[in-house]
């Protein structure tokens, strides 16, 4: 084996790892999480990177040819689908949860969120601004 291949074979590798540490990562959020919108979270996130980094890593073992092109082609497909079905989810659950407001905060006023937004914001600002003595970054 040549220097080359053992560096394709260093970074598949790792490439992989890394993904299969996203997938545990994500088991474990699945199972630690209580409610279903945290657990549609953590599966959302990691599904995506997950996979990503696994295609990537296969891609690099394989070198550039149709089979990469074909992975790189699920890839793509991955990134679009797995947010869209887990946004539906997500409106499925608001939609159909009659606790919703035991667990989540809901707000039925648009412009009631958009000032608490503003106000932490301007809280945030403060905060940062006492910490470096009124000074710019």
């Amino acid at each position: 084996m040549g220097t080359f291949d053992w560096i394709r074979l260093i970074l598949g590798c790792a490439f992989i790892i890394c993904g299969l540490v996203i997938f545990f990562t994500e088991i474990f959020g699945v199972f630690h999480f209580q409610y279903v919108l945290n657990r549609m979270h953590a599966t959302a996130m990691g599904d995506t990177l997950g996979i990503a980094s696994c295609m990537l890593g296969l891609v690099i073992f394989s070198g550039f040819n149709m089979t990469s092109v074909k992975l790189l082609l699920i890839v793509v497909f991955l990134w679009f689908a797995s947010p869209v079905s887990s946004h539906v989810l997500a409106r499925l659950e608001v939609a159909t949860n009659e606790n919703l407001e035991s667990r989540c905060k809901v707000y039925t006023d648009l412009e009631a969120l958009e000032k608490e937004l503003a106000d932490t914001a301007t809280v945030s600002e403060t905060a940062q601004q006492s910490e470096t003595g009124g000074k710019e970054l």
